[in-house]
């Protein structure tokens, strides 16, 4: 008989790594010095105090005659931010060279030294140090929460108990690609109506702000009485030109507290994914979205090794939508209590017959980590074909928005033109 998902024997049990210290702040210092055949030789390196500085020179055997901490700029360094790219890349370069028989060391900084971003270089010098000082990777990493989470550290954890690190890195490398890739397509989604409304927004403040009071002026000379379509419109206008500054404050005011509540409080976030959902058009590329990440994520997880309870917690976090994280928190309980994945699943109400049925095959058959990996390949390109539709759908919908929107106001501007050309 064929071992579940749950029974199924997962080499060393991992748990989430502690949180050492914070990592101490490194420098760049400028050094000089003599090679073993006593040429003079010179550069910089980051670390955190001149001492070690001397020491990693000794070790490459370089006699050091000065070394001095570079002066930083009068107006501060101004650093590029380290995107999820980077970790990616930084994940790839990692595993690449470990596989290729480089001490973890070496290939630190053989990777932070080539590196373009000096952010990213400071920091993976910075992890080469905490290495060189005793510290493992993972215990590493997990000092830089903001760009090493949990998961990542769980899996590099698992990569550095089985002995195969180049391994886990290198599917790290490729589930931050796929899920990087995957949020910027629902960016892409999601551009398009925001594009629409803000368009429409600025073309009608400019008309009502600048154009119809040139065409009131006008009107006032004909002594004649407006259509009630052009009063309205006119009315509009003053009360734009009056209250600008309120409307724009008002504005930037309901964005400010949206965001707010968005990070503070987790009903609205919750309420605001539930809508998102049920949006006709982009809910379904939400919802495909969602499990997508699922699907990436806990195939990722299981295949490192982690038990399926355990990688069940990490994948709550990843799945980018309230509602698909509670769900997958509710099947972790009752996967704990002995149940199988799939019947969980179909509990929940949330995840479609295929993909239930494709984890119940993978639970029976011993591959649950291909069988999702399957799915999440599925629904990525679904995604895909879905924004690609999306925009097609939206370029000719923002002109006709647009268009509605002049045409009305044209229209309100020209009735009393029209309404004297009858009379005459």
């Amino acid at each position: 008989m064929a071992l579940t998902a749950t029974q199924r024997a997962r080499p060393g049990k991992t748990t989430k790594p502690t949180r050492p210290a914070k990592a101490e702040k490194t420098y760049t210092f400028l050094w000089e010095g003599t090679d073993k055949k006593g040429r003079r030789v010179k550069g910089e390196s980051l670390a955190a105090g001149m001492a070690l500085v001397r020491a990693d020179l000794r070790r490459q055997g370089i006699t050091p005659v000065k070394i001095r901490k570079k002066a930083g700029s009068l107006l501060g360094a101004r650093k590029k931010k380290i995107t999820p790219g980077d970790i990616a890349v930084f994940s790839r370069q990692l595993a690449t060279m470990l596989a290729a028989g480089v001490p973890v060391v070496q290939a630190m900084e053989i990777v932070g030294q080539g590196h373009e971003n000096p952010s990213m270089q400071e920091l993976i010098l910075s992890l080469k140090n905490d290495i060189e000082s005793g510290s493992s990777m993972s215990q590493a990493l997990s000092r830089h929460p903001l760009y090493f989470d949990d998961l990542f550290c769980n899996l590099v954890e698992a990569g550095e108990a089985a002995g195969v690190l180049d391994t886990l890195l290198d599917k790290i490398a490729t589930y931050k690609e796929k899920t990087e890739s995957l949020k910027g397509k629902i960016k892409k989604a999601l551009f398009y109506p925001a594009a629409v409304i803000i368009v429409a927004i600025l073309v009608t403040a400019i008309i009502m702000i600048f154009v119809i009071p040139q065409f009131k002026d006008l009107f006032a000379s004909f002594g004649a009485d407006l259509p009630a379509f052009t009063l309205m419109v006119i009315h509009a206008s003053e009360f734009m030109r009056a209250w600008w500054w309120a409307l724009l404050l008002g504005a930037i005011g309901l964005s400010y507290g949206l965001m707010g509540a968005w990070k503070r409080s987790p009903r609205f976030r919750e309420a605001v994914d539930r809508a998102l959902l049920k949006i006709p058009i982009i809910g379904p590329i939400m919802d495909k979205a969602a499990l997508a990440r699922f699907a990436r994520t806990l195939s990722t997880i299981f295949a490192a090794g982690v038990p399926l309870v355990e990688a069940l917690e990490s994948v709550a976090g990843a799945t980018g939508n309230v509602v698909y994280t509670q769900a997958v928190r509710r099947m972790r309980e009752d996967v704990a209590t002995g149940q199988s994945l799939q019947l969980s699943m179909k509990q929940v109400g949330l995840f479609p017959h295929m993909v239930i049925q494709m984890t119940a095959i993978g639970e029976e058959s011993g591959r649950l980590d291909e069988m999702l990996g399957k799915v999440a390949d599925f629904y990525e390109e679904e995604v895909d074909n879905a924004v690609d539709a999306l925009s097609s759908l939206l370029e000719p919908l923002i002109m006709v928005v647009i268009g509605g929107l002049v045409g009305s106001l044209v229209v309100a501007m020209y009735l009393p033109i029209f309404k004297m050309a009858a009379v005459v």
